[in-house]
């Protein structure tokens, strides 16, 4: 490959071309309006305006992104993640057209984006799934009625979801009657599907995930996990790896599981295996994205390697570069998403930036999206960095990244880092013993 462009923003963008950088690779990159003066514009090969800053008019605008691709002649587009990362139909255009898409195939990134499909497939395949539907629910009585099979509390979840939207816990009939509707109309207008499935609510439990990759000889391995149970309204706020709840023989069956999960769809790229896991040790298939992850950086500071730099590879149609035993795990890894937002409130916090100082050192990787001076806009996520901080072990990981916080500065805006320095800060995070309910169980960590 000589020429790539980036079908996405801000510091995945940024990420990409680096990789695209050192590969000797072009990198053609787009941006809207809001979104000119960000840095990855300035560190691509070439940029392209796609337009107003709603994605409908910039990043989902499919027609206008394959129009730059088709003249700048590029051999293939990486989707990045969101926007049209899991969106089939776009990966069947531009593959009809001569250009890779930088990940599975349109018909595996359809399979698995229907949810409802992707229980069904992993239960064919002897991977647990937690307990639920298989079939889209076609009104709220049928909802009332399996519920109440299942036992409250459930999980009302969007068949072609994500990110938390159309997600919502319902502990009786009649809180899932009130929000049946709503999530339906919110699952409608993010992903342009109603149809809705219900699942079980694990509790305690751990959310944790498997990196996996495959190429088209059918080479198919896992790169371990990562914990990813410090979530705010279903959203990851902060992912390690090697998770601390994890024994040995847990780990290799999750790993194991994982590559079953992908096998069965003959899985090429990277892509990643969610797994809910109770407070006896037993997991559960919840989805698998097939796109790279927000936190990726984890799993590359952990195992050394460029995910990026595999996912270029193995779309050029090369072999996975490692077996299975040659994957190797060392240190621990932390990633601190940034936003924009009320750290109180969780709620979005657009604006200037005045100051954005990030302490450096050994260990302390920063993907940045803006710089000091950049304006966050409201029209997208308010994410401004991960920060991933990395140390021979986790006592040496969480004392690197508490010293970070302390030096840590931004001006011009509200963000999360107060937030991370009281989770940091807290006994039971601190010995590793957190679920997903760790943000809302503890009002002292979200107070200020």
């Amino acid at each position: 490959m000589k020429k790539i462009l980036i079908a996405n923003r801000g510091e995945i963008a940024g990420r990409i071309v680096k990789t695209c950088s050192e590969m000797g690779i072009e990198s053609i990159v787009v941006y809207s309006d809001a979104d000119k003066e960000l840095p990855y514009v300035q560190q691509a090969t070439r940029a392209y305006h796609l337009g107003e800053p709603p994605v409908i008019k910039s990043y989902l605008n499919q027609d206008k992104i394959i129009e730059i691709a088709q003249s700048e002649k590029v051999d293939a587009i990486h989707p990045g993640y969101g926007f049209l990362s899991e969106n089939g139909e776009f990966a069947k255009k531009i593959e009809e057209l001569g250009i890779t898409f930088i990940g599975p195939s349109p018909n595996v990134v359809e399979a698995m984006g229907d949810k409802v499909q992707a229980r069904k497939t992993m239960e064919k395949a002897g991977v647990p799934v937690v307990p639920g539907t298989t079939e889209p629910i076609a009104d709220v009585e049928e909802a009332a009625s399996i519920a109440g099979k299942i036992g409250y509390p459930v999980m009302l979840k969007a068949s072609a979801g994500g990110g938390g939207i159309g997600m919502v816990r319902c502990d009786d009939e009649e809180t899932l009657r009130k929000q049946f509707m709503s999530s339906q109309q919110r699952a409608k207008m993010y992903f342009g599907s109603d149809r809705m499935f219900i699942e079980k609510f694990i509790s305690p439990a751990r959310h944790i995930e498997v990196q996996v990759f495959g190429d088209s000889q059918g080479n198919i391995i896992h790169l371990f996990e990562r914990d990813c149970s410090i979530q705010r309204r279903h959203q990851k706020v902060i992912e390690e790896s090697p998770s601390p709840y994890l024994t040995e023989k847990l780990r290799e069956e999750m790993g194991e599981a994982a590559v079953k999960a992908a096998q069965s769809v003959s899985y090429t790229n990277a892509g990643t295996v969610e797994f809910i896991v109770d407070g006896d040790g037993h997991f559960y298939f919840l989805e698998m994205n097939t796109r790279l992850q927000v936190e990726h950086p984890v799993t590359e500071m952990t195992t050394g390697l460029d995910l990026v730099r595999w996912q270029i590879e193995v779309a050029s149609g090369k072999s996975l570069p490692l077996l299975q035993n040659e994957v190797q795990q060392k240190g621990h890894s932390m990633e601190f998403r940034l936003y924009a937002e009320d750290p109180v409130k969780f709620l979005p916090s657009p604006g200037k930036i005045e100051v954005l100082s990030f302490p450096q050192g050994e260990g302390i990787r920063i993907d940045a999206g803006y710089a000091a001076t950049n304006t966050v806009s409201p029209f997208y996520d308010p994410m401004i960095a991960k920060i991933i901080v990395s140390d021979s072990n986790r006592e040496q990981c969480l004392k690197k990244s508490a010293e970070f916080f302390n030096e840590f500065e931004v001006k011009g805006i509200k963000t999360n880092a107060p937030l991370f320095k009281k989770v940091l800060e807290d006994p039971d995070f601190q010995k590793g013993v957190y679920t997903t309910g760790f943000l809302t169980e503890k009002p002292k960590v979200t107070e200020q």
